[in-house]
Formats: structure tokens, C-alpha cells, sequence
């Protein structure tokens, strides 16, 4: 089936990849000026740049010299396009390349971390940005010559060339990094870049990305039935919301209780879905299963796997006796798109094909002999902004806001083997962490909040008796995409109040810690 591409009517920016970890990161600062990006490699040919009609084109930075043998460069047709172009550090240094007149050498001075950026011409680019604001500067390379037709915007201690500009064809380069949150001036940088510059008008809304997708939706579905595997989590919760708005009862939900979620979840998950907001959700209980599947395995990896496998059986059995359905519905995000490789191309249909089911139990590959059709109305967004349109369509925000949990759950939370004991202990002390969390009002300062059991016991004192019982971890981090994480410096009298109801209220309990390990080296999930 041949769609409009979404960006065909709507203007749009083209960040082009050389290998930057920032790619994604400016991507999401220019939706965040509502107006629509992309993230495409470097290598992409300008007949496909050209087809996306682009209003303006930001080149990321990375990790190269522009004058190594084998550093990435993009088609020097590029310059051609007629359209404004910022080049972010290492753009800034291909373009003075490509340029004619340009010169990159090493510089004499490499600068990481923060500057002092001096303004030596506020028009255009730096209008708003203030001289001797602190940008965020990582580079060992410098345009030592400016390419013709360019001149100097600004300077650092030690980068004589730190901004550049052609304002007659509209190209610039900084040399610093506008996009991170260390560059104060960043955003005023970009608001006249993608605003002032390329002309880009804010459409990239919640409400209008809605309306596209229903219509997209429908449009390729038609009348068949579709299958969502349900989470509980933000990205399947809005993906449903979003799917019962455009396709109503074509849709079934299945949810698959592995046992390993968190007290009360499960219930009131499906009490919600059915009774609030009357989207029908078939709950498969299967806690006895996964159970005996992961008895006596305490090697982590072998848990993920066998619940991983488990997982599958469960889902492959429960969809033949559903179905049959012709589409699976998935929460693909941009993220996972910018960073899959290779295609599932039904050859029949020229569609995407589902050879492995993407949910929040990274369950890995379905059976090949399960051929649905893909409906990913979500892998146009970053994790922010499906937050946002499930606020839109209506989604609680204990679901919008709910912290990552991973897909199995509290089965990699009990370190070593999984029983119904250590289950019900485990869950007790979670939902006290989460009571005590949320009433201080700081659920929102953290990415996750949560205890870990640990498979020894310890001896302690209660009542004038000694006991004999199992520790719990707490584990409470901040961060912003968790790739890297720090431990949270909480209240004492929180973390005594958390510790204390805990060893009084949790039987097989008497020893509360405290984790302060940041990621790296620790990761944020003990397996």
C-alpha cells in the first residue's frame, strides 16, 4: 500500500548523522519548537533529501576529523539545494571543507566542556544570544580560514572562529553544541535558525499528529482486526488509546499477567481499560506458567530468556485462539527506528513484516510462521512526545508519567531464584517505596524508584527476639534517557520513613540499604 509520507505537508527540518550522540538530541530540541525533524545518515542521497523537501538542514557533529581519510562526508550537491543549512561542530567543519576558501586544521588548543562565547555579530543566528553566554564546546579540530563569502560571528578563548555565516545563502556553522542543555543560549540559537531562518512554522503538534495518524491508520487497516500486545506502560497505553480512537472494535487488546508485575497493577490496569475507558482487554493469567518456567534459575540472563521464550508460547497460543489477525500493533518509538538495521519486507505486499514482537517484556523473535502486518502509528515519536499525546487523547497520568519497568518485571528485582514468597515480599516493599515517593511529592524528580531483593539472609532484632531475614536495596536514581544515571540524594527523614514502615509492615524483611552506585559503573537494574 503506497501512503503520502507524513512530512509531504507540513514543513520540516533534516538533521543529517555524522555520528554524533547529540543527533537524536537536536532532533528533539527542534520538535520541541513544534516544528517536525528527521534523523538521516549522512550518506543519504540528495534525490531523497530532495523528495523530503526540507525547509532547512542541521549537519550533526561527530566523532572525526573532516580531513582523515575515511571521515564521513556528505554529497557536495548539498550546498545546492537552495536552502539554509547549520552546520553543528563537525558540520561547521565540513562545510568550511566543501567550501570553497575553507580550511580545517588541528587546533591549537582543544576545548571540551564549558566557554564563554564572545558575539562579534548578533544578526541573524545570534540575535538573542547574549555575549559571554556559556556554551558546551567538544572539539580538537578549528577552521583556521573561513570558506568565501563568510564572516565571523563569534569567538571563545580559544576557538578564534566559534560561529561563521554566508547570510546570503543562508548557511552558518557553530562550533559548539546549541543543543545540550549546558549551552544556555542554545535554544534562542535554534529558535532563530528553524523560526527566523528556514521560515518554519509551528504545526508539529500532539493534536495534529493525532489526527494524522487516525487517518493513516484507517486508511491502512481498512476493516481487518488488529492485535496490541498491552503493557500497562506509556508507550502501549497511548499506542491503545490512540488505536480504539481510529479503529474501535477492530481492535483487541491482550494483556499477559506474567506474575512479575508490581502489587495491584495488573487489576487495576485491566479495571481501567475495561471500566473507564471501555476498551476491551482479554487478561491472560498465566502466572503458574512462567513461574515453573524460571524455578530454581538464578542466572539472570536465563531468567530474561525463559520468560522471554515463555512470553512467546503464551502469545502465539492466545492470538491463534483470538484471532485470526491480519495486523499486530506495535509501540515502535523514533529512537528504535533511527537505530534498527535491516527490514522484514513481505514480498507479496512491499509491507513490514513482524518476525519479532517489540513490547516492554523484550521478549525477542516470534515464530516466522506468525506473519502479521505492522502498525507502528507511534515510531514517528521520541518517548517525550507520546507522553504528550497521551495527555491529548486522555490517558491518566499515573500511566503518562508511571516510571520504566522492565519486562520482567520483578523477576530480575529478586536477585537469584523467583518464588511465590520473595514475590510477595518483593511487592509489599515496592508498593511502600512508591506510597512513601509519592507522598513527599518527588515521584516526578526521578527516572526510577524501586527496591531490590537480595537472595541471603541477614540477623537482626525485633521485640527482644533475634530474627533471621531477607535485605532489601533501595534504589532510587535520576536521568534523563537512562543511558547514564546518578544516584538521588533524598530527604533522610524519607529514606527512615521508607526503611522503617518496610521492616514493620513486611514480614521476612529486617534490613533496609541504600544503593548510591551511579550508571556507569552500575546500571540501573541490579540484573
Amino acid at each position: 500500500m503506497v501512503t503520502t509520507p507524513f512530512h509531504a505537508n507540513r514543513p520540516m527540518l533534516v538533521i543529517l548523522d555524522f555520528g554524533s550522540q547529540y543527533s537524536e538530541l537536536i532532533a528533539r530540541r527542534v520538535r520541541e519548537l513544534q516544528v517536525y525533524s528527521e534523523v538521516l545518515s549522512y550518506r543519504t542521497p540528495i534525490a531523497e533529501i530532495r523528495e523530503r523537501n526540507p525547509q532547512g538542514i542541521i549537519l550533526s557533529g561527530g566523532p572525526n576529523s573532516v580531513y582523515d581519510r575515511h571521515a564521513p562526508h556528505s554529497d557536495p550537491a548539498l550546498w545546492d539545494l537552495g536552502i539554509p543549512v547549520l552546520g553543528v561542530c563537525y558540520g561547521m567543519q565540513l562545510m568550511a571543507q566543501q567550501l570553497a576558501g575553507g580550511l580545517v586544521e588541528p587546533a591549537l588548543k582543544r576545548e571540551y566542556g564549558r566557554a564563554s562565547l564572545r558575539v562579534d555579530n548578533s544578526t541573524d543566528l545570534l540575535k538573542d544570544v547574549a555575549d559571554g553566554t556559556t556554551m558546551w564546546m567538544s572539539h580538537g579540530d578549528a577552521v583556521t580560514r573561513l570558506p568565501k563569502g563568510f564572516v565571523k560571528l563569534a569567538h571563545t578563548e580559544n576557538s578564534p572562529c566559534a560561529a561563521m555565516a554566508d547570510h546570503e545563502r543562508h548557511f552558518y556553522g557553530v562550533q559548539f553544541h546549541p543543543e545540550v542543555v549546558h549551552s544556555v543560549g542554545g535554544m534562542a540559537l535554534l529558535i532563530n535558525f528553524v523560526r527566523n531562518i528556514c521560515r518554519c512554522e509551528p504545526t508539529w503538534t500532539p493534536e495534529s499528529f493525532i489526527e494524522e495518524s487516525i487517518a493513516d491508520v484507517r486508511a491502512q487497516v481498512g476493516t481487518k482486526r488488529v492485535l496490541l500486545a498491552l503493557s500497562g506502560g506509556v508507550d502501549s497505553s497511548t499506542l491503545a488509546f490512540l488505536l480504539h480512537r481510529a479503529i474501535g472494535d477492530q481492535l483487541t487488546c491482550m494483556f499477559i499477567d506474567q506474575g512479575f508485575m508490581r502489587k495491584e497493577e495488573p487489576e487495576r490496569l485491566v479495571k481501567l481499560f475495561r471500566d473507564q475507558f471501555h476498551i476491551p482487554v482479554v487478561h491472560v493469567q498465566a502466572t503458574e506458567r512462567f513461574l515453573e518456567r524460571i524455578k530454581d534459575v538464578s542466572d539472570p540472563e536465563e531468567k530474561r530468556k525463559r520468560i522471554g521464550h515463555e512470553f512467546i508460547q503464551v502469545f502465539e497460543e492466545e492470538s491463534s485462539r483470538l484471532g485470526p489477525f491480519d495486523y499486530l500493533a506495535q509501540g515502535t518509538l523514533y529512537p528504535e527506528v533511527i537505530e534498527s538495521s535491516g527490514e522484514n519486507i513481505d514480498p507479496a505486499t512491499g509491507e513490514r513484516v513482524a518476525v519479532r514482537i517489540k513490547s516492554h517484556h523484550n521478549v525477542g523473535g516470534l515464530p516466522k510462521n506468525l506473519r502479521f502486518k505492522l502498525v507502528e502509528p507511534l515510531r514517528r515519536l521520541f518517548k517525550d512526545e507520546v507522553r504528550k499525546v497521551g495527555r491529548v487523547l486522555g490517558l491518566p497520568e499515573e500511566i503518562v508519567n508511571r516510571h520504566p519497568f522492565p519486562g520482567p518485571g520483578l523477576a530480575i528485582r529478586i536477585l537469584g531464584a523467583v518464588d511465590y514468597e520473595k514475590l510477595t515480599i518483593l511487592r509489599d516493599a515496592d508498593m511502600i517505596v512508591r506510597q512513601e515517593i509519592n507522598a513527599s511529592g518527588l515521584y516526578h524528580s526521578l527516572w526510577q524508584a524501586f527496591a531490590v531483593l537480595l537472595p541471603v539472609k541477614t540477623v537482626g532484632v525485633m521485640g527482644d527476639q533475634r530474627t533471621y531475614a531477607y535485605p532489601v536495596i533501595l534504589r532510587l536514581v535520576t536521568s534523563e534517557d537512562g543511558m547514564t544515571a546518578d544516584w538521588a540524594r533524598m530527604p533522610y527523614e524519607l529514606l527512615e520513613r521508607i526503611a522503617t514502615r518496610i521492616i514493620n509492615e513486611v514480614t521476612g524483611i529486617n534490613r533496609v540499604a541504600l544503593d548510591i552506585t551511579s550508571k556507569p559503573p552500575g546500571t540501573i537494574e541490579w540484573e
